[in-house]
């Protein structure tokens, strides 16, 4: 790119909701958003929630050229449910799974299943080294008694950390994906101010769509009413945000999301709006500074309300893992009990005739406990284990910021 020449690119992020079996009406939404796709002809589509291969497959033979490059993330039970389609050659690849998704007990919501992850995809185009970023974190479910909050900033920590880590050879970085946060909160801003990542949203010159560029709104079919009442304009939890890192500047020109039922059709493509920036990509005369934006006063105060929440977190899974150690305790004590009683009884100790049909019960279900427990007591360690690390990398962040002329 030479002088004041500008590159444009065109992105398309979104939730696509395509559980196998779960999702309504699935594959006629899958065909809808392979039929957008295919008019528009994006650079770059980043998607979520592609938990079948094979919507992916159909997707990709659907695109045919018009996105020669393409990539699907694999990843825990049911997959990661994350693909990225190109017109530009994929360089590289790499796959970072979250430590903590949820609860695998949970299973009305199943994040845990999906092994909720990062996935990057290292292109160039015109020379520009891009590092593209597609995620999807764990959901909240309850805004009130979010339960999954430490998890979530676990996971947006981890982010910008997998960011910050791998980007130090790009000219331009780019997230795309839904974060299941709200801009405000504190998830949001630990990730922007930890990366320095801009937000399209805010910096759009032009913007069109959902007011406020919300993404899950109350027009969309799909859309569980309940969960939006506190919020009758809807919520923004997907996202694309960039920057740039060496001599090049990233300016957001456009930015739409849908806004409900797709053009013609009586259904959106998912129960997320979708999201579509133009950047502009130009070389700058003097090189950009390189570093991150966490010299930044207020970035002390994120880091320390969201080493808080993680710590809440931490004191709740140490008491989980406490109550399931016990209960195996008292599992194993119950069996031992059931063992000396036969023994006694083989022994001929006692004079009543033994039980077996009730002891056998009875053994079933202490051994259905205790493995159930200590199960449970082993998930919880390592729950404790990957908060407490956390916790501790956010304590070693402060020191860094705090201790910075």
């Amino acid at each position: 790119m030479e002088g004041d020449s500008t590159l444009q690119l065109r992105v398309f992020d979104l939730n696509c909701w395509a559980i196998r079996y779960l999702s309504k009406r699935r594959q006629e939404r899958v065909r809808l958003i392979g039929d957008v796709l295919r008019q528009e002809r994006f650079d770059l589509v980043l998607l979520q929630e592609v938990w079948s291969e094979q919507d992916y497959s159909d997707l990709k033979a659907k695109l045919g050229g018009c996105y020669p490059f393409s990539h699907y993330f694999r990843s825990g039970v049911i997959g990661s449910g994350l693909c990225v389609f190109s017109r530009f050659t994929i360089l590289d690849t790499l796959l970072y799974q979250y430590s903590l998704n949820g609860y695998p007990y949970m299973l009305q919501h199943g994040d845990w299943f999906c092994g909720k992850s990062v996935g990057l995809v290292i292109i160039k185009i015109s020379g520009i080294i891009f590092n593209v970023y597609v995620t999807h974190l764990h959901a909240e479910y309850s805004r009130e008694k979010d339960a999954y909050l430490p998890h979530r900033l676990v996971q947006a920590w981890e982010l910008a950390q997998f960011i910050r880590h791998t980007s130090k050879a790009a000219d331009v970085v780019l997230l795309g994906g839904d974060l299941n946060m709200h801009p405000e909160d504190v998830g949001i801003r630990l990730l922007r101010g930890w990366t320095g990542l801009r937000d399209a949203f805010a910096e759009a010159k032009h913007f069109e769509g959902c007011k406020d560029g919300c993404t899950l709104i109350p027009n969309n079919c799909f859309t569980i009413k309940t969960e939006l009442l506190p919020f009758p304009l809807g919520i923004r939890i997907d996202y694309i945000l960039y920057k740039a890192i060496s001599s090049f500047m990233v300016n957001c020109e456009e930015l739409k999301t849908t806004t409900g039922s797709a053009p013609g059709m009586d259904i959106p493509f998912s129960d997320h709006e979708a999201v579509m920036a133009t950047l502009h990509i130009r070389k700058q005369r003097e090189a950009a500074s390189g570093t991150l934006s966490t010299a930044e006063p207020a970035l002390v105060d994120v880091v320390t309300e969201a080493r808080t929440e993680v710590g809440v977190g931490l004191r709740a899974a140490q008491r989980q893992r406490y109550s399931t150690g016990r209960l195996a305790v008292l599992a194993l004590l119950l069996l031992l009990l059931q063992a000396a009683a036969v023994l006694g009884t083989l022994a001929g100790l006692g004079g009543q005739p033994f039980p077996k049909l009730s002891f056998s019960l009875l053994a079933f279900l202490a051994v259905g406990i205790l493995l159930l427990t200590t199960g449970l007591h082993l998930f919880h360690t390592i729950e404790v284990k990957m908060l407490q690390g956390t916790e501790e990398q956010m304590r070693m962040a402060l020191r860094v910021l705090q201790e910075r002329p």
